[in-house]
C-alpha cells in the first residue's frame, strides 16, 4: 500500500498558484502568439431563435485544431447559460473548409408554453458563437474564453407569446388536460422581495487572514424591482451599515472590511479597507471603468464596537463612523458617476483570496440595495456582542495581572512568604501601622485584583521557578493551567455532576492567556449543560473567542455549528465556509508535516466495537512480534506493514520515523515491489529518517515507474519540475499519472494550468485547473479539495455555478483528516485503554466539537459508561447521525431511543415509531444486520417499511409479510444469533426467534 505519496506531492506549486490567482491580467486570446493561417467565420447563421436551423462555419487551421459552436442565453436571473454546444476536431492543415451544424435548441427558448413545455424561459439575449483553438493529443478541450479565435452573433428574440407551438409528442389523459386548462392561466404571485438584506445576523470571528464570508446577490424576480436595480447601475443609491470590533489594526498596510469582486476577478464597487493606522480607505469603480479611492482619517479605536455607515449616491460617498454615541461624517465626491452592479461577481466580508481581513469581529451588517436616509442597524439585535466586549476587557485585566506577576518574579527572583501577603486592603494597612514593624509593599497589583483572580494567583505561585528561568511565557502558562484544570474538572461523584466554580474560573483565565482549547471547552460546557447550566450566550462568546484565536478545533467547531444550525447558531453555509476554509488551508500545511510527533492519521476505533479494539496492537503484542518476525525473514508485505505502522503510529504502535525508514528501505532494496521503492524514494527526497539523496531517489522512481507505479510517474513529474526545472517533461509525467488515476498528478497538472507554466500552453486556464482539482478532490486530495471548494464557493468561473453546500462538505471531509485532530483521537484512545476514562472523555469531547462522528459516538459511549446521564448520551448520538456518513451503531442507538421513548399520545407513538424505522433503515442500508433484524420486528408489529428497504431487498409493498421477512433475513450475511446491540428482539419472544430460524434453514 502506498502511504507516503501524500506527504510531498500535492503541495509543490501552491505558492505559484496563489500568486497566479492574484494576477489581475491574463494573456489575450488575440495575442501575437496565435499561429498564422488560422481563421474562423460564419458562412450563414439564422437571424432568429429557431429550433432546427443551420449554422455554417468556415475555417482554416495551421495545425490540428478543435472547434465548437455554442448557443448562449441570458435571462433576468442568469447570464451566459449555454443551452447548445457542438464540438469537433480538424486534422486538415491549411485546408479551407465549411462545417454545417444543426441547432437543436431546448423547447424552453423555442416554443410556446403548453402542457408538455411548461418551463418557458423569458430570454433577454440569445447569442450564437463559435471558436477555434489548437489541439494536441492528451490536452484538454478548450472553452470559448480560452480559445485563440472566436466569433459571435446576437439573434433576434421572439417573445414567448409569439413563438410557435411545439409539435405534440404524446397524448395527455383527459383529467390531466382538464387540470392543465384550469391552472394554465393562473397568475403566479411573485414571492415577497425586499431591497433590505441582513448580510450578517450572527457575529463573525475574523482572524486577520484571507478567510471571510462570501455573499452573492441575485437579480430581483419582480420585474419592476429589477428594472429599478438595473437603472441604478450607473446612478446608484445604496447604503451599507457594518458593525466591527477591532483587537488590532492591520498587521500589513491594508486589510479588508468588505469588498466586491466582479466576474473578471477585479475589485469593483465597493471596496472598504482598514489601514495599519486605524484609518478607512474606500474605493469605487466609475462608469468610465477607472477606479478611484479616498482615505478617511478616522483613527478607529480598539476594543470598542464601531458602526460604519457608507452611503453611495450617484457620484458621492458619505461615510459615518460611530462609537461611544459619537458620530463623525466624511463626504467625498468622485469625478464621475459610480458604476455599481451587485449581481456581477460576489462580495466578501473580511478577508478574501486577494486580501487579508481585519483581526476582530463583525457584528450585524445590513445592506440597502436601493439606499436609505436612515439606517436601522442596532447593536442590541445581537446580545452576544456586549458580553463579548466585557470578556475581552476582563481578559486584558487578567493578562496585565499575569505580566505584573511575572515582572515581580523576574525582578525580585522569588516572592518571599512575607512579600506574598504585603498587598493588603487599606484598613488592614492602616491597622498595621500600629505594629512594631511596618511592612513594605513592592507589588504592582492591588489586593482586590489578587482576590478576584485568586485561582490564577495560586497557580502562578506554583510556577515561580519556571517563570524566573524564562521557560514559560503567557501562552505556556495558559496551556499549563488548562492541563492542570481538565485533570480534575469532572467530579468523582457522577450522581452530583457539577463543575466547580474554581474550575470554570481557571478555564476562563486559561482562555484569556491564549489557550483556546480552554475556550472550546467552555463553549462546550455552556452549550451542552454538561456539569453546568445551559447558557447559549456564553457558549457563543467562547466559540467566537476560540475561532478568533485560530485554534483548529475551535474553527471546525464554529463551521460545524453553522453547517448544522444547532445550539443557537444560525444555519449559514457561507459562514461555515469562512471557518472551514481557514482550517482547510491549515490542514494543507499540516499534511506536509504529518510525520511530526504532534500529528497522527485518524484511526477509526469505536469504543463500543470489540472488533475495533481487538485490532489494536503494541510493541509487546504477539501480533506485532509475529509481524516483526516475518519482516526480519524478508517478507516484503510484512516489512511494508512495519514501516507504515511505525511511520504513522498506527494500531497503538508509537511513531518512529527512523525505524520506519529502515523497514521501508529493506522492502525497497529487494527491487521487487514498485510501491515500496516509491515510498523509499519519497523518504530520500524529503530526508525523513534518512539522509536526503536526490540522485538515489530519482533512480528508484524511474525503476518503480518502469515497473508500473502510477505514483512514481507523479514523483518523476515533481522531480523534473522542481529539481531539474524541466517543466515540459514534468507536465508529461503529470498527465500520465493523472490519466492513470493519480490524485497528486491531477492536482499538480491543475497547478500548471493555473500558473501558465506549461511550455506547450503558456497561459492561465482556470477552467482546466478547476476540472483537475475537482477530479483530485473526489479521491480525497487535501489541497485539491481546498482549491475546488473556493471555485464552488464563489461561482466566479464560467460554467461553474455557486454550490456552497458542496464546497463546505468538501472542506469538512478534508478538515476531519487533520493530523492534530488525529493526534487528539489517539491521545483519547490511549487514555481509555489505560483506564483514564475521564481524561479520555475530555479529549474525545474536544474532538467531538469539530463534528467528527467517530469522536461523537465515543463521547456518547463514555457518557453511558461514566453514568453522565441520558441527555449527554443522546445528545452526542444525535450529533453523530447528522453527519453525511453516520456510523450504524449511532443510528441503532437513536432508533432504540425513539422506540423505547414514552409517548404522550397515540399520535406521538406513531411518530416515534416512524423515526425509529427511519434510524433502523439507515443503519440497515449502511450494512448493519442488526438494523435489518429490528425492521423485521417492527414489520411484524404492523408498521410499514420504507420503500428504500423494499427496493434494497427486491420486494414490493404488495408482497406478504412472510416473503418480506424471508428476503430481508436472507439478505444478511452474518449468522443469526442473539442481538448484540439492541434488545428489541425480547419484545416478540421465543416464538419469533423460532420462526426466523425456520426461514433461514
Amino acid at each position: 500500500m502506498n502511504v507516503f505519496h501524500v506527504i510531498i506531492f500535492g503541495h509543490i506549486f501552491t505558492a505559484s498558484a496563489l500568486m497566479a490567482q492574484c494576477a489581475s491580467q491574463v494573456i489575450s486570446a488575440h495575442s501575437s502568439e496565435t499561429p498564422p493561417d488560422n481563421f474562423i467565420g460564419f458562412d450563414s447563421v439564422p437571424d432568429k431563435v429557431v429550433d432546427g436551423s443551420v449554422v455554417r462555419v468556415r475555417y482554416q487551421c495551421s495545425g490540428q485544431c478543435q472547434l465548437a459552436v455554442e448557443v448562449v442565453v441570458s435571462t433576468l436571473q442568469k447570464t451566459d447559460l449555454v443551452v447548445f454546444r457542438r464540438k469537433w476536431k480538424s486534422c486538415r492543415l491549411r485546408d479551407y473548409r465549411i462545417h454545417q451544424v444543426l441547432l437543436r435548441l431546448p423547447p424552453s427558448i423555442s416554443y410556446q408554453r403548453d402542457f408538455f413545455n411548461r418551463n418557458v424561459l423569458d430570454t433577454q439575449n440569445v447569442t450564437v458563437r463559435a471558436w477555434l483553438d489548437s489541439f494536441k493529443n492528451g490536452s484538454e478541450l478548450s472553452t470559448y474564453h480560452s480559445s485563440m479565435l472566436r466569433i459571435y452573433k446576437a439573434l433576434q428574440i421572439i417573445p414567448p407569446s409569439e413563438r410557435p407551438s411545439k409539435p405534440p409528442t404524446g397524448c395527455p389523459s383527459w383529467s390531466a388536460q382538464l387540470m392543465w386548462q384550469m391552472t394554465s392561466d393562473r397568475i403566479h404571485q411573485c414571492p415577497h422581495e425586499s431591497d433590505i438584506i441582513d448580510m450578517l445576523k450572527f457575529p463573525l470571528a475574523s482572524t486577520g487572514e484571507r478567510f471571510g464570508v462570501i455573499r452573492r446577490f441575485q437579480p430581483f424576480i419582480d420585474r419592476a424591482l429589477e428594472r429599478t436595480r438595473r437603472h441604478a447601475v450607473t446612478q446608484p443609491s445604496v447604503t451599507l451599515s457594518v458593525w466591527i470590533y477591532l483587537l488590532k489594526w492591520c498587521q500589513k498596510k491594508h486589510c479588508g472590511i468588505i469588498h466586491h469582486v466582479n466576474r473578471k476577478n477585479l475589485y469593483d464597487t465597493v471596496l472598504m479597507q482598514l489601514t495599519d493606522t486605524g484609518n478607512i480607505i474606500i474605493q469605487a469603480r466609475k462608469i468610465t471603468g477607472e477606479d478611484e479611492a479616498f482615505q478617511v482619517q478616522a483613527m478607529l479605536p480598539l476594543l470598542k464596537w464601531i458602526r460604519l455607515d457608507c452611503y453611495i449616491q450617484d457620484s458621492e460617498v458619505l461615510l459615518e463612523t460611530t462609537w461611544d454615541g459619537q458620530t463623525q461624517k466624511y463626504l467625498y465626491e468622485f469625478q464621475d458617476s459610480i458604476h455599481y452592479d451587485d449581481t456581477d461577481g460576489y462580495f466578501v466580508i473580511g478577508g478574501g483570496r486577494y486580501s487579508q481581513g481585519i483581526r476582530g469581529y463583525f457584528g450585524p451588517i445590513r445592506y440597502y440595495r436601493f439606499g436609505t436616509k436612515q439606517v436601522k442597524n442596532q447593536l442590541h439585535s445581537m446580545p452576544t456582542l456586549n458580553e463579548l466586549q466585557r470578556i475581552h476587557q476582563e481578559c486584558q485585566e487578567i493578562r496585565a495581572f499575569t505580566k505584573a506577576f511575572m515582572q515581580e518574579v523576574n525582578e525580585n527572583y522569588l516572592l518571599s512568604p512575607v512579600s506574598r501577603d504585603v498587598c493588603t486592603p487599606d484598613f488592614l494597612r492602616l491597622w498595621g501601622q500600629f505594629a512594631s514593624k511596618e511592612k513594605t509593599c513592592t507589588q504592582t497589583w492591588t489586593f482586590e485584583t489578587q482576590i478576584k483572580y485568586n485561582t490564577l494567583f495560586q497557580f502562578l505561585l506554583t510556577k515561580e521557578v519556571e517563570i524566573r528561568t524564562g521557560s514559560l511565557n503567557l501562552k505556556d502558562l495558559g496551556s499549563a493551567l488548562f492541563e492542570e484544570t481538565v485533570g480534575t474538572i469532572f467530579p468523582v461523584d457522577k450522581a452530583q455532576m457539577k463543575i466547580a466554580s474554581q474550575s470554570m474560573a481557571a478555564l476562563q483565565e486559561s482562555s484569556c492567556l491564549g489557550n483556546h482549547r480552554a475556550s472550546l471547552l467552555l463553549a462546550t460546557i455552556h452549550l451542552s449543560g454538561l456539569g453546568h447550566s445551559v447558557n447559549h450566550e456564553q457558549g457563543h462568546v467562547y466559540s467566537l473567542i476560540g475561532a478568533l484565536g485560530d485554534d483548529r478545533f475551535a474553527l471546525m467547531h464554529a463551521g460545524y455549528k453553522h453547517l448544522m444550525g444547532i445550539d443557537g447558531f444560525p444555519k449559514d453555509l457561507e459562514m461555515a465556509y469562512s471557518y472551514y476554509s481557514n482550517i482547510g488551508t491549515q490542514t494543507c500545511i499540516d499534511s506536509s508535516r504529518i510525520y511530526e510527533n504532534k500529528q497522527h492519521s485518524t484511526e477509526h476505533i469505536y469504543l463500543n466495537n470489540e472488533e475495533d479494539l481487538n485490532r489494536l496492537t503494541h510493541e509487546t503484542n504477539d501480533d506485532f512480534q509475529y509481524l516483526k518476525f516475518q519482516a526480519e525473514r524478508g517478507d516484503i508485505e510484512s516489512q511494508k506493514r512495519m514501516g507504515t505502522m511505525l511511520y504513522w503510529g498506527q494500531n497503538g504502535v508509537s511513531k518512529d520515523i527512523v525505524s520506519a525508514a529502515k523497514w521501508i528501505e529493506r522492502s525497497a532494496m529487494q527491487m521487487k515491489d514498485p510501491s515500496a521503492m516509491y515510498d523509499y524514494s519519497i523518504l530520500l527526497m524529503k530526508g525523513q529518517g534518512v539522509k536526503r539523496n536526490y540522485t538515489r531517489a530519482f533512480r528508484l522512481l524511474r525503476k518503480a515507474a518502469a515497473m508500473g507505479s502510477i505514483n512514481a510517474l507523479n514523483g518523476l513529474g515533481w522531480y523534473h519540475g522542481t529539481v531539474l526545472k524541466d517543466h515540459k517533461n514534468a507536465v508529461k509525467y503529470f498527465e500520465q499519472a493523472a490519466l492513470n488515476g493519480s490524485d497528486d498528478g491531477m492536482f499538480n497538472l491543475g497547478i500548471y494550468h493555473l500558473s501558465g507554466m506549461n511550455p506547450d500552453r503558456p497561459w492561465r486556464n482556470e477552467s482546466a485547473a478547476f476540472e483537475q482539482f475537482l477530479n483530485a478532490s473526489r479521491f480525497g486530495h487535501v489541497a485539491a479539495s481546498v482549491e475546488a471548494a473556493w471555485y464552488l464557493s464563489t461561482g466566479s468561473l464560467e460554467g461553474v455555478s455557486q454550490d456552497m453546500k458542496r464546497a463546505v462538505i468538501l472542506l469538512k471531509k478534508v478538515c476531519e483528516r487533520n493530523g492534530h485532530l488525529g493526534f487528539m483521537i489517539r491521545e483519547a484512545l490511549q487514555a481509555y485503554l489505560q483506564g483514564s476514562w475521564q481524561e479520555a472523555f475530555v479529549k474525545y469531547l474536544l474532538a467531538a466539537q469539530t463534528g467528527l462522528g467517530l469522536a461523537q459516538s465515543n463521547v456518547a459511549h463514555l457518557c453511558e459508561e461514566l453514568n453522565l446521564g441520558y441527555e449527554c448520551q443522546w445528545r452526542y448520538h444525535n450529533y453523530s447521525i447528522l453527519n453525511y456518513d453516520p456510523h450504524p451503531s449511532a443510528l441503532l442507538k437513536m432508533g432504540d431511543y425513539y422506540y423505547y421513548h414514552s409517548p404522550g399520545t397515540q399520535e406521538d407513538s406513531l411518530s416515534l415509531a416512524e423515526q425509529a424505522i427511519s434510524m433502523y433503515s439507515r443503519a440497515a442500508l449502511a450494512g448493519s444486520p442488526q438494523g435489518m433484524y429490528n425492521l423485521v420486528v417492527l414489520a411484524q408489529e404492523g408498521h410499514s417499511l420504507p420503500r428504500s428497504i423494499l427496493r434494497f431487498v427486491n420486494v414490493s409493498h404488495h408482497d406478504d409479510l412472510d416473503m418480506v421477512m424471508e428476503k430481508i433475513l436472507k439478505r444478511n450475511t452474518r449468522p443469526l444469533g442473539y442481538p448484540a446491540v439492541s434488545c428489541i428482539w425480547g419484545l416478540r419472544g421465543w416464538s419469533l426467534f423460532q420462526h426466523i430460524q425456520q426461514i433461514l434453514t
